[in-house]
């Protein structure tokens, strides 16, 4: 469904492949730079979503020593984007590698052909394992450029920018339709550990990129279809809360079950504005507990495995993503800077270890360390009807 609200726009986001995964905001798409090690490591975040549950994603653009640069996890390449990593070409050399760290995420995996043309001389890497539904097609028949796409070495001393990173590759996990796997890769200078999808940090506030266009965060505020919430930093706050949940959950415990027939005619009553979006329906009836909830969720900020991974995925290859993780910590690091939400984040390998102890058989304290098993109930249903109709394998070690 649409929604005609004015937005404003310009040249320099358009995005005109966006039909080929239709997130919000479709064909335009803000970037916002950051350099977050000092001359050495910048992060460019975007944002997309669905139903206005709005997320950051993000590349990770590192100076290497020996000149140029190397691009973990690109974003759409916009004429801003690319502008904005132009500006450090500038001062740094070209783009020398481009690095797809994933291979389940489309979202991620859909930017790299579109934004390696825009870099011609870089050479691209990508995770193993590689995989497309319906039907499995060639790298090539993807996007991904011919002559320069290679298989990132399974020894990082193999890769040509291996003198200045370390990395290690978890997978494969067998999920059934295809194969999970990510890539960890430390920048030895900067002692910054880029991930994919595996943790991350979730704010109190809404991030920077999400700021930027307020009505998803006030389209969540609400309580009812005809509200029509201020737009101040409480009701910011209150939606930006409501979209974590509703992003790492699908539907926590404090969602109540939409009914339909309400829903349908509370959309007839509601005001023309608020028909604007999705024709006046609002099928979220929030419990007073969510921001109990949500503060359980986000730890003030600690290092997390999301829950859609920790119950649909990971547990699928319980022993691997724990040997993984082992071998993570190991690796000399001092922040984190995942695809999603805040970054970089104050880490540690010790903690990074900690984040998947609800994999470990002696684990006593429930997933995610004390994440309330009732959040987990759709994401169970989900998981149980999958491992029913043998999409996916049940878990195991």
């Amino acid at each position: 469904m649409s929604e005609s609200r004015a937005v404003e726009r310009s040249a320099d986001w358009s995005w005109p492949w966006w039909p080929l995964v239709p997130l919000y905001p479709y064909g335009q798409r803000r970037t916002l730079r950051r350099e977050v090690i000092a001359n050495q490591v910048w992060t460019f975040d975007q944002m997309q979503g669905i139903l206005y549950v709005v997320v950051p994603i993000r590349m990770t653009v590192v100076r290497l020593a020996s000149g140029g640069l190397l691009v973990y996890a690109p974003v759409a390449p916009t004429a801003e984007c690319i502008r904005l990593v132009n500006e450090l070409v500038a001062d740094h050399g070209g783009v020398k590698y481009i690095v797809l760290p994933t291979v389940t995420g489309l979202e991620h995996k859909v930017f790299v052909g579109p934004f390696a043309r825009k870099f011609p001389q870089a050479q691209v890497y990508v995770a193993r394992h590689q995989w497309s539904f319906p039907l499995n097609l060639p790298l090539s028949w993807l996007g991904f450029p011919l002559g320069r796409t290679h298989w990132l070495p399974e020894n990082p001393a193999d890769a040509p920018f291996g003198d200045e990173f370390d990395y290690r590759i978890l997978g494969p996990v067998n999920l059934g339709l295809g194969a999970f796997s990510e890539v960890a890769m430390v920048h030895r200078a900067s002692k910054t550990l880029l991930v994919t999808d595996s943790v991350v940090s979730i704010p109190a506030d809404p991030p920077a990129i999400v700021q930027l266009d307020s009505y998803p965060l006030l389209f969540h505020a609400k309580e009812n279809a005809a509200d029509e919430p201020a737009d101040t930093v409480e009701n910011r706050r209150k939606g930006w809360q409501r979209i974590a949940l509703f992003a790492f959950y699908f539907r926590p415990d404090a969602l109540k079950d939409p009914q339909w027939g309400q829903v349908l005619q509370a959309a007839k009553t509601a005001s023309d504005r608020s028909k604007r979006a999705y024709f006046g329906l609002y099928p979220f009836d929030w419990d007073y507990t969510w921001q109990e909830s949500f503060e359980r969720l986000s730890g003030n900020g600690r290092l997390l495995v999301a829950p859609v991974l920790q119950s649909l995925i990971f547990n699928r290859g319980a022993n691997a993503v724990l040997s993984w993780a082992n071998e993570v910590s190991g690796l000399a690091f001092d922040s984190i800077i995942p695809c999603h939400l805040s970054a970089p984040i104050r880490s540690d390998g010790e903690t990074f270890r900690q984040a998947f102890a609800f994999l470990a058989r002696e684990n006593t304290t429930g997933r995610g360390g004390d994440l309330p098993e009732a959040d987990f109930g759709l994401l169970n249903r989900i998981s149980q009807q999958l491992e029913k109709t043998r999409i996916t394998p049940p878990p195991g070690p």
